[in-house]
C-alpha cells in the first residue's frame, strides 16, 4: 500500500466506504461504473490512464469477508468481480502474471470451468486467478488427459463426465490435478464475495 495512502487513512479514519463503482473485467481491466452503468447491469467505462491502473493495483486488498477493494486513499472503493479476485496472463519473459503486474505465485490445483474459464488455485494465499482468454489456447495446451494432450472430442468428454479419465496441468513440470466447476462455485471455494454491497 503506497505511504500516502497510510497516511490519508490516518488523517480521515471515517470515509464512508464506496460501492458498486468498481469493477475487474474477466480480461484483468479494471472499469469504472457509474449509476447508468450500476442501473442498467452495464460493465462500465474502461479505466485506460496508467497511472490511475498502476495506483489502484498497488493499493488492491481484501478484508476479512473476502471483499475485494482499492483503497482509495481514506475511502475504501469495493470491487465487483465479473469471475474472480485475480487475473492472469502468460507472459514470455516472466512466465505468468497477475493483472497488477506481479508474478503469479505457484499454484497447486487447477479447476476447468463449465462456461471455458481456466482457474488457479493457491493453497497458501486461499487466493485464485483466472486466466486471461486471450491465452487460453497456452493453457489448454498445458493440459493432459491419462497423460496425453486432449484433442477436443476427449477434453468435452471429460468436461461431460462421460469418463473417469485423469485430467492434469503440466505446471512447469509438476502434475496439477484439474477439476470441473461451475464459475459460481469459485466464490465458495475462495472464501470471496464477487458482488460486496454495504449489507455484506
Amino acid at each position: 500500500m503506497d505511504e500516502i495512502v497510510k497516511q490519508a487513512m490516518t488523517k480521515w479514519p471515517d470515509v464512508p466506504h464506496c460501492f458498486g463503482w468498481l469493477a475487474l473485467d474477466a480480461r484483468g481491466n479494471w472499469r469504472m461504473r457509474d449509476d447508468r452503468a450500476q442501473a442498467l447491469g452495464l460493465a462500465g467505462d474502461h479505466i485506460r490512464n496508467a497511472s490511475l491502473q498502476n495506483f489502484i493495483n498497488r493499493n488492491y486488498l481484501s478484508d476479512a469477508a473476502g471483499r475485494w477493494y482499492f483503497q482509495n486513499g481514506p475511502q475504501r472503493v469495493y470491487v465487483d468481480l465479473e469471475i474472480c479476485p485475480h487475473v492472469c496472463r502468460t507472459d514470455p519473459a516472466q512466465g505468468m502474471l497477475l493483472h497488477t503486474g506481479e508474478r503469479m505465485r505457484q499454484p497447486d490445483s487447477a479447476m476447468l470451468s463449465v462456461e471455458g474459464d481456466l482457474v488457479f488455485g493457491n493453497s497458501d494465499t486461499g487466493h485464485c486467478a483466472v486466466l486471461d482468454n486471450r491465452d487460453l489456447d497456452a493453457g489448454l495446451a498445458m493440459l493432459r488427459i491419462d497423460g496425453m494432450a486432449p484433442d477436443e472430442a476427449s477434453l468435452a468428454g471429460w468436461m461431460a463426465a462421460e469418463h473417469d479419465a485423469l485430467l492434469t496441468l503440466d505446471w512447469q513440470g509438476r502434475q496439477l490435478p484439474v477439476q470441473r466447476c461451475l464459475r459460481a462455485e469459485l466464490p465458495i471455494r475462495f472464501h470471496f464475495i464477487a458482488r460486496p454491497r454495504s449489507a455484506d
